[in-house]
């Protein structure tokens, strides 16, 4: 899962960061680092939660970054649902 940060929206709430703390770093006034983040496998549901409490939306999953990197085993083959 890869996380795409847009500094500009942030407004320095940390929610994110109070959701998950591992994954978001923050600047000394609270604003969430500069730069994408990279989810480890097996905190994707926290990194989903934390972006969706950003109040400013200033947090995205990308999606296609994302779909690259899910192993073939996670996809549905043809005719499943």
């Amino acid at each position: 899962m890869h996380i795409v940060v847009h500094k500009a929206k942030c407004q320095g709430h940390a929610r994110c960061w109070a959701q998950a703390p591992n994954i978001f770093k923050l600047d000394d006034e609270g604003y969430v680092l500069l730069g994408d983040i990279n989810v480890a496998q097996g905190d994707e549901l926290l990194a989903s939660r934390a972006v969706r409490s950003c109040p400013e939306s200033a947090l995205e999953i990308d999606r296609t970054s994302a779909a690259r990197f899910e192993p073939a085993a996670m996809q549905p083959r043809a005719g499943e649902a």
